[in-house]
């Protein structure tokens, strides 16, 4: 697993070494992901998922709470206020550094989501955010999306740490339009002899950031407590934008330019409590 403890002098800088950019660029195009240990303050990224867990009760309240695949793991999106939108989330330079190396200029945001992962959960099957461009590809193509993932109050096997396979992006079985997003269980196991899964351990303020075609699934949560995930999407340049919005109020956030975000501000209620569907729930409750 490739993780890059940025140091002192980098953070400083504001910047990674030249030789630890490239080295975490290369990790991305390899083996599909890289975390960057240190990348945002870890008691501002309490903050947020101590706001985030507030949420969770109103979120399971709903008529059709948003699990996907299997009960406990819902979609659970930020809260837009612009008292939590902090611009070492939204524009961590590390971040933004590795996913241009890997994307190119004019990258974009596309996505502020997220999940929690709820106590006695139940595991996901395995699969891809996104598939490939195209169907029955020899060779996959370079990287076109890339997740950034946080966990706000940390992630390890004591809280049901995220389950990802190295190196399966350059995998071409799923692609985008295909009927499900899920692994065949057959490409599965071939894969597993070839390279197993390992757990993506997050602690507070680290930053992982994967291809959007990188296999992976939530597992059980075995603690008493949600887990609550942050999720981003660097889109390249060729990709058509995704507008997201955002209240009024919250210009200045947006005003950097190193990352495009297509933001629409809105003066009416955002519902982020409310807006997402459950995706492919198979109604099973906790064990």
């Amino acid at each position: 697993m490739t993780e890059l403890h940025i140091s002192e002098a980098e953070r400083a800088d504001g910047a990674l070494r030249t030789d630890r950019l490239a080295a975490a660029a290369d990790a991305v195009r390899l083996e599909g992901y890289v975390i960057l240990h240190g990348a945002v303050d870890a008691q501002l990224m309490a903050t947020l998922g101590r706001r985030m867990l507030r949420d969770v009760p109103a979120i399971l309240d709903l008529p059709r709470p948003p699990h996907n695949f299997t009960w406990g793991n819902v979609q659970h999106d930020p809260p837009p206020d612009p008292a939590f939108l902090f611009p070492s989330v939204l524009y961590n330079d590390f971040t933004i550094a590795v996913t241009q190396a890997v994307l190119g200029e004019g990258v974009h945001n596309g996505l502020y989501s997220g999940n929690t992962n709820l106590p006695r959960s139940r595991p996901q099957p395995v699969h891809v955010d996104t598939g490939h461009l195209w169907r029955r590809q020899r060779r996959a193509h370079p990287a076109c999306e890339l997740v950034v993932n946080l966990a706000p109050l940390g992630m390890s096997e004591e809280n049901g740490a995220t389950e990802i396979w190295p190196g399966s992006h350059l995998d071409t079985t799923v692609s985008r339009h295909d009927a499900s997003i899920c692994v065949p269980d057959d490409v599965l196991e071939a894969r597993r002899v070839v390279q197993p899964p390992v757990s993506a351990h997050l602690p507070p303020g680290s930053v992982l950031i994967r291809d959007v075609r990188l296999w992976h699934r939530g597992v059980p949560n075995p603690s008493d407590t949600p887990r609550p995930m942050v999720a981003m999407i660097h889109r390249a340049a060729f990709l058509g934008p995704r507008v997201l919005d955002f209240p009024v109020g919250a210009e200045s956030v947006f005003a950097r330019t190193d990352l495009h975000w297509p933001v629409r501000f809105r003066d009416d209620a955002i519902d982020h409590i409310g807006r997402n569907r459950p995706y492919d729930y198979d109604g099973s409750g906790p064990a």
